[in-house]
């Protein structure tokens, strides 16, 4: 079975019944400490390579998911809308504590639930949708990253020039249950594509430190993220304050793990940035940092961004996935 369709007018299979609901924003806004998200789950086709779609199950129509920002301590309100008229869909949030069978249940289609968590230790974490079986919901693009910033925030905020997100994840053969069991990636992306960060890269100047906030989604492989042309300062194992390494070339995120790095570019030019692990960088796992000597005006103004009270909480899903630094 082929991995996905080709865009429309490019050979859709006639007569099958494929659904693609549009993209809807996540609803995010602060009152105090509570904060209340608002998403979907859904059917919708993804880009994953130049004129290829697949066919995916989304939070909220991209994948990966909405990037969700809040702060140690907060309260989160959380909605899921399943909007999938054929399969039960859930969420399940690697940054809470929480009785699964509570908290991480079903949403049938058409039907929505309400629950609520304390996001109470700090660090970047994967969610993803928890209805079984498991591996089909996440394969089929179920997933995206929540970062819980530190309450008295990192040792290097003040160094900490441009920040992004990165996250590293897998497409099979479309809707292939044996695919995802026992095959082998056709696609490993940062950003749900193999093209966007390549077209589009990240930017800085010489003398910047960048931040990247990582994860890997899996579902299935590990991740040996790194930066070519520099040195990691800083890492985060985890996104966790108080786990903080310094000097490393290559940083081992496995499935569901997550990192925040920080290094600082001395010279202009293009750095890719790759899981070293290169069959994966080969199919697609490739990023490109561009450093010029003067100011990119880097801070992009995302299209679909979408920000709570003060900022505190932030929705991006552009190629480049950056946050403003002025939280």
């Amino acid at each position: 079975m082929g991995l996905g369709m080709k865009g429309e007018g490019e050979g859709n299979v006639a007569g099958t019944d494929r659904i693609n609901q549009p993209p809807v924003e996540p609803i995010i806004h602060r009152e105090g400490n509570f904060v209340f998200i608002e998403m979907t789950a859904q059917v919708t086709d993804v880009e994953i390579s130049r004129g290829i779609l697949y066919n995916a199950w989304t939070f909220n129509g991209t994948v990966p998911g909405p990037v969700l920002r809040v702060k140690e301590g907060d309260t989160l309100v959380f909605t899921l809308r399943n909007h999938d008229p054929e399969n039960d869909h859930s969420m399940d949030f690697h940054a809470v504590h929480a009785a699964p069978n509570r908290k991480f249940i079903d949403v049938a289609p058409h039907d929505e639930r309400t629950f609520t968590y304390t996001a109470s230790s700090p660090g970047v974490f994967m969610y993803h949708c928890g209805t079984d079986p498991i591996l089909e919901h996440i394969a089929n693009g179920m997933y995206g990253t929540i970062i819980v910033e530190p309450k008295d925030g990192y040792p290097s905020d003040q160094e900490v020039d441009r920040e992004y997100v990165l996250v590293q994840s897998e497409w099979y053969a479309e809707h292939d249950m044996e695919a995802f069991l026992n095959g082998e990636p056709e696609y490993v992306v940062f950003n749900g594509n193999d093209y966007g960060l390549k077209e589009h890269p990240l930017t800085a100047k010489v003398g910047d430190t960048v931040r990247i906030y990582v994860s890997n989604a899996g579902p299935n492989h590990t991740s040996s993220f790194h930066v070519v042309g520099t040195i990691f300062d800083r890492v985060y194992i985890d996104g966790h304050p108080d786990n903080m390494m310094h000097g490393m070339q290559t940083v081992l995120l496995p499935a569901s793990g997550g990192a925040v790095v920080e290094f600082t570019v001395k010279e202009a030019g293009d750095y890719p940035i790759v899981s070293h692990q290169f069959n994966h960088a080969a199919k697609g796992a490739v990023a490109i940092l561009r450093v010029t000597e003067d100011d990119p005006d880097a801070m992009i103004t995302h299209r679909n961004e979408v920000s709570a009270e003060l900022m505190d909480v932030g929705f991006q899903n552009d190629e480049n996935a950056t946050f403003d630094h002025e939280f």
